[in-house]
């Protein structure tokens, strides 16, 4: 017996394996491993990159940068499991397209096909796979990007939670546009697109049956336009990122860290709706960390600002548009964030995530 077992081992190929310490502490899989912060970065680090390894992976962006024959492709891939499925603002199914489509267009690409996987629960009523895949069609036609291939598997009842969709999207990058995580410059600023952290407390709102005086609904929505039209302006478009899982605080974290520079932020200049702020001070959380399904952060730099700035806002979805703070030489891989008391804090990546299950 115990022959037989060695025998199934010497079978596992371990070689590339990092010796996981820091997985040590979580010998099973948690919430935390899908919250897009540390425990993610650990599977990552740790098991997949090492075993996977190659130099396209290991650029670690939200999309694959692939040259064939000349021609510049963006490839990604995302799972969406948002509970509930439908919530203010959209749905599984739209925010399964602007989710692929967002991860394509802060590459600077122009989104062109998706396929979709449908992971099923036994149970499903039939009504609400229509109104998910209705939503999903329309999306995909309204951001310009066909649905050309897919999947659909079923759970046993109990063994899912309704609907999850896996999705990968193709796009093709133009000429000139070199956008990374690596490329933050010590002068750089900082741009994001709008106010942060509806998404996420949208998504709490219906689960914890919290109400506003001003109805708060998911940014969900695609970006590739607005890249266009900052492309028009330039393509000297250091990084980019949609802010979903970890917020804008796990995107800025990344640049840093990836280009080995520090970023300071005004806090007073970060765009925060009064709800959003309302509810996060209620329940103890900090906006920096709620996901974004409709916003994007861009590190640019300084002489491209303001042209930038008022290309953005002249477009629907950028019409808050501000400059939320710099790229510094100081404190490399740390994010600092200037408190509107005069103080200063160390914004870090959270280790999971403040709230599950919100993509």
């Amino acid at each position: 017996m115990n022959n037989r077992h060695e025998d199934e081992r010497s079978d596992i190929q371990v070689e590339g394996w990092v010796c996981p310490l820091p997985l040590r502490d979580y010998p099973n899989i948690v919430m935390g491993h899908g919250g897009g912060g540390k425990l993610s970065s650990d599977l990552v680090e740790h098991i997949f990159k090492p075993l996977f390894d190659n130099p396209i992976l290991n650029e670690l962006g939200d999309q694959a940068v692939l040259e064939i024959n000349g021609l510049k492709l963006a490839f990604t891939t995302d799972s969406f499991t948002v509970s509930p499925l439908f919530f203010p603002g959209g749905d599984i199914g739209s925010l399964a397209v602007h989710g692929t489509v967002n991860d394509l267009a802060v590459s600077g690409a122009k989104p062109l096909f998706m396929s979709a996987g449908y992971i099923l629960e036994e149970g499903l009523p039939i009504d609400t796979l229509g109104q998910v895949a209705a939503s999903m069609a329309n999306a995909a036609r309204a951001a310009g990007v066909q649905i050309v291939t897919g999947d659909t598997k079923v759970v046993e009842k109990g063994h899912g939670d309704g609907v999850y969709i896996n999705t990968t999207g193709i796009g093709v990058i133009p000429p000139g546009v070199h956008i990374s995580a690596r490329n933050a410059r010590p002068g750089d600023v900082i741009l994001v697109s709008g106010p942060i952290g509806e998404h996420g407390i949208a998504i709490l709102s219906v689960r914890e049956g919290l109400t506003f005086e001003t109805e708060l609904q998911s940014d969900s929505a695609p970006l590739h336009d607005l890249v266009a039209t900052m492309l028009d302006v330039t393509t000297d478009i250091h990084c980019m990122r949609d802010p979903t899982r970890g917020g804008v605080a796990a995107t800025l974290n990344e640049f840093a860290r990836a280009s080995h520079v520090g970023i300071e932020v005004d806090e007073a200049a970060v765009p925060i709706p009064p709800a959003v702020a309302a509810a996060c001070e209620m329940l103890g959380l900090d906006p920096f960390y709620v996901a974004n399904e409709g916003k994007l952060v861009a590190v640019v730099p300084p002489e491209v600002a303001d042209p930038l700035l008022e290309a953005m806002r002249s477009h629907p979805r950028g019409q808050e548009a501000t400059l939320i703070g710099r790229v510094t030489d100081e404190h490399p891989g740390v994010v600092v964030a200037r408190t509107v008391l005069g103080g200063s804090r160390v914004v870090d990546t959270l280790v999971g995530e403040q709230l599950p299950r919100i993509c």
